[in-house]
C-alpha cells in the first residue's frame, strides 16, 4: 500500500504536478483529500493476505544491510555514507523449516498506516510467500537476476506480488529500499521515513545511483562475497548463484524512471519494465535494448515526456495499459487495498478512489504474468504469446501502438 498520490485521468494540470514532484521527490498532498480512519472496535485487528504466486518453486527471502562508501550522506552528518536496505527474493528448498517472511514489520507498518491516514492498529501485517533465510534452490544453471526500485515516498515491499512470482519461477529479484524516500528499518532498529524536506530530496538520478550499486554488490555475491556490512550469514547456495549475463531492472513510478535512467547508463542490464513511471526529468539519450512501459496515468498520449522517451527507445519496445488502472494499479495495492476496505468501512467511492475500477482479482493476475512474460522473453529467451498482442485471457490489457 503505496501513500503515492495518483491523479484523475482527466485533469492534465494535476498530473503534471504529481509527475515533476515525483523526479525530484519532494512531498505530494494526496490527490483528492481523504479522510483519517480509525480501527474499529474489535477483538484484535485481522491480517491481511497476499495472493500466491503461481510458479512451481518454493520462495525464500533475505535482507542485507549495504553501505556505499563512495557517497557521503549529508543527512546523517560528516563520516557517514549511504545506507541501503535491499532484500533478496529466489527459489529456495527446505523452507519447512524456515519462517514466512513479514510484508514489514509490525512497528514499521503501524508508521507505514498512519502516514497514510488509516488507524495505525486497523490491520496485521501480511505474510509474504518468502521464507526468511531458506537455501537456495538451483534450478539448472545461475540464476537470472532482476533489481527492483520503489516509488516515490514508498517502500520495498510495495510490489511483494511481483516480485514472489518472479522469485518462484526462478529469478532472484533485488528489491531496494531509497533511504529518505522510503519507510524503512535498519538491523540495528533505526527507522527511516520518507523526507519532506526539499533540499535532502531523491531525484530519479539519486534512485538509479543507488541501483547501480545494488548492481555492484550483486557481483560481490556473484564471486563469492558478502556485502552485508555486519556479515550477516546469507542463505546456504546464494554466492556463485547468480548470472551476471541476465539482469533486468523494473520499477514503479519514480522507480520506473529510474529504470529507465539505469538502462541508460549501464550496460549490464539488458531489459526494463516501467510501471507508470513519468519519465521526468525528460529522458532524451537513446536506448537500444528491451524495455517495456505498463502505463496507467503517465500515458504517452497524456504525458510528453513519456512520449518522448517511448521515441527514443530503438530496440524491442511495447507499451501496454490495464482499463481501469489507476498510478497503483499495478502492485500490491490491489490485492491490500480491498481487504482495508472492509475493515474500516471504505466506501466503494473511495475504494475506486485507490484502486481504479480494474477488478482487484484481475489486476493481480496482470501484474503476474505480463512481467513474467517480459522477463522471460529478455533474459531466458523464452518465447511466450502473451507480449504479441491482445490475449483473450487478459481483455483488459490495450496494447498501444
Amino acid at each position: 500500500m503505496t501513500t503515492t498520490p495518483f491523479t484523475s485521468r482527466s485533469t492534465m494540470t494535476r498530473r503534471r504536478m504529481l509527475g515533476a514532484a515525483l523526479a525530484v521527490g519532494a512531498a505530494v498532498p494526496f490527490g483528492v483529500t481523504r479522510p483519517a480512519w480509525a480501527a474499529p472496535a474489535a477483538d484484535g485487528p485481522p491480517r491481511l493476505t497476499l495472493p500466491a504466486p503461481t510458479g512451481p518453486y518454493p520462495v525464500g527471502t533475505v535482507s542485507l544491510h549495504l553501505v556505499d562508501a563512495s557517497r557521503p550522506d549529508p543527512v546523517a552528518g560528516d563520516g557517514h555514507h549511504r545506507e541501503l536496505m535491499a532484500d533478496v527474493w529466489y527459489p529456495a528448498r527446505d523452507v519447512g523449516r524456515y519462517s514466512p517472511a513479514p510484508w514489514m514489520p509490525a512497528g514499521l507498518l503501524r508508521t507505514f498506516l498512519a502516514s497514510a491516514g488509516f488507524g495505525a492498529d486497523a490491520v496485521l501485517t501480511p505474510f509474504t510467500a518468502g521464507h526468511e533465510g531458506a537455501p537456495v534452490l538451483r534450478t539448472g544453471g545461475r540464476l537470472p537476476v532482476v533489481v527492483y526500485s520503489h516509488g516515490a515516498h514508498s517502500h520495498r515491499a510495495d510490489h511483494t506480488v511481483m516480485v514472489q512470482e518472479l522469485a518462484s519461477h526462478g529469478y532472484v529479484v533485488v528489491t531496494v529500499g531509497h533511504t529518505y524516500d522510503t519507510f524503512g528499518e535498519f538491523p540495528d532498529g533505526r527507522v527511516v521515513v520518507p523526507l519532506r524536506d526539499p533540499k535532502h530530496a531523491l531525484g530519479p538520478a539519486d534512485f538509479a545511483a543507488d541501483v547501480r550499486f545494488v548492481l555492484d554488490r550483486i557481483e560481490d555475491l556473484h564471486a563469492g562475497r558478502n556485502p552485508d556490512a555486519g556479515r550477516r550469514p546469507l542463505p546456504a547456495g546464494l554466492c556463485g548463484s547468480l548470472d551476471l549475463d541476465r539482469i533486468g531492472v523494473f520499477g514503479w513510478s519514480k522507480g520506473g524512471t529510474a529504470a529507465a535512467r539505469v538502462m541508460i547508463e549501464d550496460r549490464r542490464v539488458r531489459a526494463g519494465l516501467s510501471l507508470d513511471g513519468p519519465m521526468l526529468p525528460t529522458i532524451t539519450a537513446d536506448l537500444d535494448r528491451p524495455f517495456m512501459m505498463m502505463t496507467a496515468e503517465f500515458t504517452r498520449a497524456q504525458e510528453p515526456a513519456v512520449a518522448g522517451f517511448w521515441s527514443h527507445l530503438r530496440g524491442w519496445r511495447l507499451d501496454v495499459r490495464a482499463d481501469g488502472a489507476l498510478h497503483g494499479s499495478y502492485g500490491d495495492n490491489q490485492a491490500l487495498i480491498p481487504q482495508l476496505a472492509k475493515v474500516i468501512g471504505m466506501s466503494d467511492e473511495q475504494l475506486r478512489g485507490w484502486i481504479g475500477t480494474l477488478d482487484p482479482a484481475r489486476a493481480v493476475r496482470i501484474q503476474q504474468a505480463y512481467p513474467l512474460a517480459f522477463f522471460d522473453l529478455h533474459l531466458r529467451h523464452r518465447g511466450g504469446r502473451l507480449l504479441d498482442g491482445p490475449s483473450r485471457a487478459f481483455p483488459e490489457v490495450r496494447f498501444l501502438p
